[in-house]
């Protein structure tokens, strides 16, 4: 009797349990609480914690995970090849008919096919291409010159990248934590994936959480930066721009961004393609798929596929602290960039200031920091508009952390 209640026990999921897996447990409901109750990017935090729970439990024929020490990434699927002979290839021995064809049969569980979509880079483009089917331009190409604030918003990139440096990771995966600062999911993913997919998880979630504390975090940052009375900077007010324009601009930002860096071509070609569906008026149901459809499904893939990396084993050490801590400095950084970006602009010309509160938008968490600039600059003055003129900005450091991510890839990928 006892026998077989042990046997029993051996069939069930308990018997695989480990502290890891139950301590994990704790931050999945930390994951959960922060999306649902905080509402802190509940649209991919939600999928984020279940795929880290599902990552977490003593699962049969859902995913396969490599059998080396330590690790938490799924195997992939299995390639099975089965040789099969043409029939005119047994007749007769010609060298021009194919002797063999080989035949691919995809094998494994059901994450292990969703997570192909991060592994082979379809995911992180996809979401880019239902950001630029939900975004506007028109500020950017309004006022240009704001593109330098979403360039001096990588400055926490390559800080953190330098300091990640310092603590002990190599330098594709100092690459992949300093992205981070971009706050830009997507781009974060995207690189980590390419670089150092062994901190795939812990960087997402980093990348993921602090773009939904961006009403937290960059405030005090705008405060201590300014004063009173740059806060109540009003700006002049953009000038109507053409189909044309935005139209030419997409393109040509398809084409520029391209030649300098290729690497980065993924997410800038789905970037402007997207925006294009936008501004071209003519492709009204590929927009709406963009904007809704397309974008809310990889949305819930991307999300279980990056938690599905969670493993307790691999995401509870030291090194996941240090992660969560530089992406917070990486995040500090980029903000302070953009903000003393606007303030050395206004000292170099004073005919057309600009409200150095938008330059904390040079991150790329669209349009979520725009909003922020705009309700921090009307606590100052209520009747100061500054959401379109902080989406320049916006725009304008989603190009630079995939133009960043490009060149990282280009240099550090081997």
């Amino acid at each position: 009797m006892i026998q077989s209640m042990t046997q029993f026990f051996e069939l069930t999921g308990f018997a695989s349990l480990s502290w890891q897996m139950m301590a994990m447990w704790l931050v999945v409901l930390l994951l959960f609480y922060l999306a649902i109750y905080r509402r802190f990017e509940p649209l991919l935090l939600v999928p984020i914690a279940f795929g880290a729970l599902v990552a977490n439990l003593p699962t049969r024929g859902i995913i396969t995970f490599d059998q080396q020490p330590g690790s938490s990434h799924a195997s992939g699927v299995i390639h099975v090849e089965a040789t099969v002979v043409s029939q005119a290839a047994a007749q007769e021995d010609d060298a021009n008919i194919p002797q063999s064809v080989t035949i691919h049969r995809i094998e494994g569980g059901l994450f292990d096919i969703l997570t192909q979509g991060v592994k082979m880079e379809l995911f992180p483009p996809l979401i880019f291409l239902g950001v630029g089917a939900l975004t506007d331009f028109g500020p950017l190409i309004a006022n240009p010159r704001v593109l330098l604030l979403g360039a001096a918003a990588q400055l926490g990139v390559f800080f953190t990248f330098l300091g990640a440096s310092v603590l002990g990771f190599n330098p594709m995966q100092a690459a992949s934590i300093g992205i981070i600062g971009g706050a830009d999911g997507p781009t974060a993913i995207f690189t980590s994936n390419k670089l150092a997919p062994e901190l795939l998880g812990p960087i997402a979630v980093a990348a993921y959480s602090y773009m939904a504390l961006v009403p937290l975090i960059q405030p005090p940052i705008m405060r201590w930066l300014t004063t009173h009375k740059e806060r109540q900077i009003r700006m002049h007010s953009l000038r109507q721009v053409s189909r044309l324009e935005k139209i030419s601009f997409s393109l040509m930002v398809t084409i520029v961004c391209v030649l300098i860096v290729p690497d980065a071509s993924p997410l800038i070609v789905m970037l402007m393609l997207g925006n294009l569906l936008r501004e071209c008026g003519v492709t009204e149901r590929l927009l709406h798929a963009a904007q809704n459809e397309i974008i809310n499904v990889v949305t819930i893939f991307l999300g279980v596929s990056v938690g599905i990396t969670m493993r307790g084993e691999a995401f509870l050490k030291m090194e996941t602290l240090k992660i969560i801590l530089l992406g917070v400095i990486a995040f500090s950084i980029s903000t302070a960039g953009g903000i003393l970006m606007a303030k050395l602009m206004n000292k170099l010309s004073r005919s057309h200031p600009i409200n150095p509160i938008i330059g904390a938008a040079g991150v790329s968490a669209v349009p979520m920091a725009a909003r922020v600039a705009h309700v921090e600059g009307q606590k100052y003055d209520d009747g100061n508009y500054l959401l379109m003129h902080a989406m320049g900005p916006n725009v304008a450091g989603v190009i630079g952390s995939a133009v960043v991510a490009g060149y990282f890839i280009a240099t550090l990928a081997q």
